[in-house]
């Protein structure tokens, strides 16, 4: 039997206990679907200065991709995402650990490049003996200075859209190998000043490689365009303008990736941080 990237052989003799397997597999598999789900939709903190969202939608029943945030003592709020090699089970199961991962390196490291450093340190022999990778991307944003600090591993450039001027463009290119390639890896960092009504988009690529029935990919331009229209919208509504763009250009076509955003958008008049963890620096 073939679930969601697993081949699976029953060894009941009946049909009917065949049945049964079958159904108590499915019940497991929905099981680790929501599990994964309350993971990925934990609770948002509320930023000083600005508002934060994240979402995700799997392609099969089970996804690689991930996303977190992690708000620090010192008011800054460490921001991640990423893309597991792979579909289903086997990259769900990697991306737990990738969280576990980042949630230690978080609290125990002081910027986005020492975070991506000590994950690669601790989930390199993993990734290897799997033969498998991830790409992620980390940045700290500081409420009180604006300062938008970041380092990469092998993934998309996050999206800078300028609230004055309505342009938009790749943030500058900071140069990263993806967690699980090679060992000892030490991650270099860039940083920018995000302004009032500044928005940063981050992204997987299962946005812009969305395919419509020709086989046509969604492509960043109409994420740009998409972006620009409704850049004066709340990260909620810019949200769901992204996905109502790809759902429309793709119709009926399934999915074939899964599909991950996050959106930090600057408010000055918006006050207030609330930690829903315990994290050291």
């Amino acid at each position: 039997m073939y679930q969601d990237g697993l081949t699976f052989q029953f060894q009941a003799e009946s049909p009917e206990d065949q049945l049964k397997q079958v159904k108590a597999l499915q019940r497991e598999i929905n099981l680790a679907r929501n599990i994964q789900t309350s993971l990925l939709n934990g609770k948002v903190p509320k930023v000083e200065g600005g508002e934060v969202k994240g979402s995700s939608l799997p392609a099969r029943l089970i996804g690689g991709d991930y996303y977190d945030f992690y708000p620090l003592v010192n008011g800054k709020i460490r921001i991640v995402i990423g893309d597991v090699m792979g579909k289903g089970i086997p990259a769900a199961m990697l991306m737990i650990l990738t969280r576990g991962a980042f949630r230690s390196a978080a609290e125990s490291t002081q910027s986005p490049g020492k975070t991506l450093t000590a994950m690669n340190q601790a989930l390199y022999e993993d990734l290897r003996s799997l033969k498998s990778f991830v790409t992620l991307f980390c940045a700290d944003w500081d409420p009180a200075s604006g300062l938008f600090t970041y380092a990469n591993a092998g993934h998309n450039l996050p999206l800078s859209i300028n609230g004055k001027d309505c342009s938009i463009q790749e943030l500058p290119k900071v140069k990263g190998i993806m967690v699980g390639g090679l060992p000892n890896q030490v991650y270099a960092e860039e940083s920018i000043i995000l302004e009032d009504g500044d928005t940063v988009f981050f992204y997987t690529d299962g946005i812009i490689e969305a395919q419509d029935k020709n086989g046509e990919q969604y492509q960043l331009e109409r994420l740009f365009d998409t972006l620009l229209k409704n850049q004066e919208k709340g990260v909620g509504d810019m949200e769901k303008a992204v996905m109502d763009s790809i759902q429309a250009f793709t119709m009926d076509v399934p999915q074939k990736d899964d599909i991950t955003m996050v959106l930090l958008k600057i408010r000055k008049e918006r006050a207030d941080i609330s930690s829903y963890n315990s994290p050291v620096l």
